[in-house]
């Protein structure tokens, strides 16, 4: 019987993950009998009591792994150190807060042994703010039109991973990685199975617009070196523009050398605009340069604190 490995990661879901467990047995239990399955929950280190959560359901059923933090690694590096934890045939990453409609898993599953290696759930419709959902859109268009590789549109990160796929990210050693671009990076045929994403069930989100800001970025400077050439072509055409507006004025200064004066409000208009403008490319520099040096550095993913069952095989049963 293949292995499958379902992957959490979590920070303050004490009212989510037995929850999300549950549901995910019933559907193995229901829909995937011929499966095996492990579930790896990670916990970034919790305040709200969700590690005690964890402990108990991972004494009372030896198919439940749990890795806990020695800290707050972020929404980035967390999750993606518990997926290259899995031992499965197959990887799925389903997020905490059932955005990820784990009813979808058996039709991921279904997929995958139809031969595809990737199976992913792009959102067609949200439950969340028609404007934040908007918003999320256009970024997801621009990143792709900006990236060298194809990136997938209003992708998650929910789906199946084949074990291929997994030890090919796994080579790539990345520090902090933007795992939507990972996948289109290694390559691998990929299925597509299109969802409508529920509100949150329980809690509040642990997302905040440093965060999704931080996402955002990392997708781009990842995976497309656009905006440093636009920085260059943009910086050719503006000395071409205030060479052209230059002589403009100088002939003209000529022509009405007595009639026109320059004034100041053109020279503090173009001082504030180059200013901005150099400003905007600094910090698009700066943020490559951020990411060279989270390479270069070469820090762990995680530090952890805890690990439970992972020496235990599901041969052991619940509990």
């Amino acid at each position: 019987m293949k292995l499958i490995s379902v992957v959490t990661g979590c920070y303050n879901e004490v009212e989510n993950v037995e929850v999300l467990y549950h549901t995910v047995q019933e559907i193995f239990a229901k829909h995937l009998p011929n499966y095996r399955y492990e579930y790896v929950f990670i916990d970034n280190s919790s305040t709200d009591g969700t590690a005690d959560v964890l402990r108990r359901m991972a004494r009372e059923d030896a198919r439940v792994k749990v890795i806990i933090n020695a800290r707050n690694f972020g929404h980035i590096r967390s999750p993606y150190h518990g997926m290259l934890q899995a031992r499965g045939d197959a990887v799925i990453y389903i997020v905490a807060d059932f955005q990820d409609p784990p009813e979808l898993i058996p039709a991921f599953v279904k997929k995958w042994e139809a031969g595809y290696k990737i199976v992913v759930g792009i959102k067609k419709q949200s439950a969340e703010s028609p404007l934040f959902f908007a918003v999320r859109k256009l970024y997801y268009r621009i990143a792709t039109s900006l990236s060298e590789v194809q990136l997938l549109r209003n992708f998650t990160g929910y789906g199946l991973y084949d074990r291929k796929v997994m030890d090919a990210i796994r080579s790539l050693k990345e520090p902090y990685p933007y795992f939507r671009g990972l996948i289109s990076e290694v390559g691998f045929e990929q299925a597509a199975i299109e969802y409508s994403q529920p509100p949150r069930r329980r809690g509040l989100t642990k997302n905040n617009f440093y965060t999704l800001i931080d996402i955002a970025l990392l997708g781009i400077t990842s995976h497309s070196k656009v905006p440093l050439r636009l920085a260059t072509m943009m910086g050719f055409g503006i000395a071409l523009m205030s060479l052209l507006v230059a002589l403009g004025y100088a002939v003209y200064k000529l022509i009405y050398w007595r009639e026109f004066t320059i004034g100041m409000a053109p020279v503090v208009i173009g001082i504030f605009f180059f200013a901005a403008v150099q400003l905007f490319f600094t910090g698009i520099i700066g943020e490559y340069i951020g990411n060279i040096h989270t390479r270069i550095m070469d820090r762990p993913l995680v530090v952890e604190l805890e690990r439970l069952n992972f020496d235990r095989t599901d041969d052991d049963g619940v509990l």
